[in-house]
């Protein structure tokens, strides 16, 4: 497996459910050059009874030294998925920081079939490199 992966955060917002793994690809990594690879997996689920599609989204990253990065843009990698009830859409994605840990945060802006847009929150989410990638010397 190329993406050692972590942990789970979730959060509930305006009736769809996101779910977030994040982890470390390691083979991808290069700590000589300051280079710390992780990826993320975003399962959106809508648990409310309104359809919608996804429109954009927005992204903050900050790396361990405070460093702030703002990425926005139309749907998520190429797509713009739409929900009906019940329905899910998950995806991958990557972060690459310069620090061994860092976070993200964001929205995604959605629009209903009455032409409402409104955002859903993600969970603040974190990567860390495992201990076991760490060199102490």
């Amino acid at each position: 497996m190329n993406a050692i992966l972590l942990t789970m955060f979730t959060h509930t917002s305006h009736g769809f459910k996101i779910d977030v793994q994040t982890g470390f690809d390691f083979l991808n990594s290069n700590p000589l050059r300051f280079h710390y690879l992780f990826k993320y997996t975003i399962t959106i689920t809508n648990t409310g009874l309104i359809p919608a599609q996804l429109l954009s989204r927005k992204w903050n990253i900050k790396d361990a030294r405070g460093e702030l990065k703002v990425v926005e843009g139309p749907g998520v990698i190429g797509h713009t998925p739409k929900f009906k009830s019940g329905e899910t859409f998950t995806y991958s994605s990557f972060s690459p920081l310069p620090t061994l840990t860092g976070e993200m945060w964001g929205h995604f802006v959605m629009i209903d079939d009455e032409n409402h847009r409104f955002k859903i929150e993600t969970p603040h989410f974190f990567f860390s490199v495992p201990e076991e990638f760490i060199d102490r010397y």
